[in-house]
């Protein structure tokens, strides 16, 4: 088994994507690869098929390396539930919420834990490829690490070091990264790439040549600024500022979608598959005045949050929740996934602190009530949906799937469940032209977007047969992932030296 690590200079360099290239081109070149992240921080989560919960960037990762997601490829992740203290999940299982000094002064208890999980890995993969988090040149954060030039040590692993050129200052950034290592931890870092690059990568010169004369490490490649639409790890994406879709296509046929941009939001991964259709205008939003200037959207979408009775609360003090109740009023459609399900009901009681306590009236969209407990349900699951109101009944019988990840339950009264699941279970509800649902993940049933698009597209009066071509003519969200995981490692092999790459794998972390 051989293994390379990929660090960055900041947060959201590139490690995620370029780990995933290269997990890709190494997969296409025969290997079995498999991904790694000792630690992760992030609000973007999925639950395997066995039940346990892991970080969504290293799902994307074992996506790219064509294999299942296992919880050992993240053994240890860190859902924020305010600014000061984290949800800790150890191989896929709440251990607990603590502060970030607690967390902090308990990191290296985790070790076994985490070198259990390599281990697993070890036995699966020729080779790993490990992801660090944030930057190694953090030096208040050194002491215990476990994630990036500690994960190296014990991993006994060479290092790939990326910086972000889109953001300036690339050069500094690797050379002060470089300095504030200590000895054995610069001897580990075997060459630089450079992400981000728009324009003439030759007018880097000589920079990558100066760059070397100084730290004696080479830049393996430059490369471009990639509009891939594959998942995010967390808040710092891109997708959360801006549409995207800026105009109309096809001659007007446009469906305008808007996402809340709550300020604990998880999982906005379940909307990317809504984004990839070139007449969908996908739009967050975070303030009142946003809300109101988008004029009539067709769908407005609440999403998952690790902190629901405090973002109901934000809504409410914000003017969101007002901006949220005129567009339902109008008759625009409103869907809540999860923590949006339980903000559009009636009641949020969180007596036992699961999410930081307290109890908190809801927008009463929907009739239910929500309490929530300490145990999390975590569950991949289908179901079928039941017989709904005229409103929704485009959906009546559609086999849908998803998966749970939340601590409450809620329940409902003079509402229509949305559908039935396999174990039995009632999901969500339904009430006018209001939908809520514990299923994360449902838009990558091809089948529910594309009637839920066709449905919002004839209430806009669009082309209903043009509207049908399209979306016969859009490849299913599964092989259109597949080609996004083609286009990173052809960018890959183009723009870095893989020769040299292998050489490093090969070489291990010997000197040199």
């Amino acid at each position: 088994m051989k293994n390379l690590m990929i660090q960055g200079t900041m947060s959201s360099a590139g490690k995620s994507l370029l780990t995933a290239g290269l997990l890709r081109v190494l997969k296409q070149d025969g290997y079995r690869v498999a991904p790694f992240k000792s630690q992760n921080m992030a609000l973007n989560s999925y639950v395997t098929a066995d039940g346990l919960e892991m970080g969504r960037a290293q799902v994307m990762q074992a996506e790219a390396a064509g294999i299942e997601p296992e919880v050992c490829m993240n053994p240890i992740l860190l859902k924020p539930t305010d600014d000061v203290g984290s949800q800790v999940i150890v191989h896929g299982r709440v251990r607990g919420s603590y502060t970030a000094r607690e967390y902090f002064q308990m990191k290296r208890e985790l070790i076994p834990d985490i070198m259990r999980a390599y281990g697993q890995l070890r036995e699966q993969a020729d080779i790993i490829v490990i992801e660090g988090a944030g930057s190694p040149a953090e030096i208040n954060l050194k002491d215990g690490d476990i994630v990036n030039m500690g994960m190296a040590k014990l991993a006994d692993a060479p290092v790939l070091l990326v910086g972000d050129i889109d953001r300036g200052g690339v050069f500094a950034q690797l050379l002060g990264t470089v300095e504030l290592l200590e000895r054995e931890e610069r001897e580990r870092i075997k060459g630089f790439v450079i992400n981000k690059f728009r324009g003439d990568d030759r007018l880097l010169s000589p920079g990558p040549e100066m760059l070397y004369e100084k730290c004696r490490i080479p830049t393996l490649g430059v490369l471009p600024y990639l509009r891939l639409q594959l998942d995010d790890e967390d808040s710092l994406s891109q997708r959360l500022t801006g549409r995207n879709a800026d105009a109309a296509a096809d001659g007007g046929q446009r469906i305008d979608i808007a996402v809340v941009r709550l300020p604990h939001i998880s999982n906005f991964t379940d909307f990317n598959p809504l984004a990839r259709y070139p007449f969908v205008s996908l739009v967050y939003v975070d303030d009142a005045a946003q809300t109101e200037a988008m004029g009539r959207p067709d769908l407005l979408i609440l999403p998952g949050t690790k902190n629901t009775v405090g973002d109901m609360a934000w809504l409410r003090e914000s003017g969101m929740e007002k901006a949220v109740l005129a567009q339902a009023a109008r008759g625009c459609r409103i869907m809540g996934i999860c923590g949006g399900y339980q903000m559009l009901g009636e009641t949020i009681a969180d007596e036992v602190g699961s999410e930081g306590g307290g109890t908190i009236r809801g927008m009463g969209l929907l009739p239910a009530a929500t309490a929530f407990s300490a145990e999390k349900r975590r569950s991949r699951i289908a179901g079928v949906v039941g017989k709904l109101p005229a409103a929704w009944s485009a959906f009546d019988g559609l086999a849908v799937g998803g998966y749970e990840i939340h601590m409450g339950a809620s329940a409902y009264h003079s509402a229509v469940p949305f559908c039935t699941l396999q174990d039995g279970r009632a999901d969500g509800c339904v009430q006018g032209r209001v939908l809520g649902t514990y299923l994360h993940g449902i838009f990558e049933t091809d089948a529910f977007t594309e009637r839920l698009l066709l449905l919002l597209g004839k209430e806009k009066g669009l082309d209903g047969r043009r509207l049908e071509d399209m979306l016969a003519d859009t490849a299913s969200y599964r092989a259109f992932k597949e080609s996004q995981y083609d286009l990173l490692a052809d960018a890959v092999r183009s723009h870095i030296d893989m020769a040299k790459v292998y050489d490093i794998i090969n070489a291990g972390n010997a000197a040199g």
